[in-house]
């Protein structure tokens, strides 16, 4: 569980790097890799509460 913790954050922390590098330089490259990398942590977000609701009803 820990290790799925610190894989969202990293995630998300990249995703904000990315639109950070967007915002700095216009590059419209960057924007697409923090889409990217929003779009799959909020894919792991969404698996790590659904186990979650599984382990509570198991």
């Amino acid at each position: 569980m820990l290790l799925f913790r610190w894989a969202m954050l990293l995630l998300l922390l990249g995703a904000a790097v990315c639109f950070a590098f967007y915002a700095g330089t216009g590059q419209s490259r960057y924007r697409r890799w923090g889409l990217l990398t929003l779009k799959w942590t909020i894919i792991a977000a969404l698996l790590f509460f659904a186990v979650l609701i599984v382990t509570r009803i198991a």
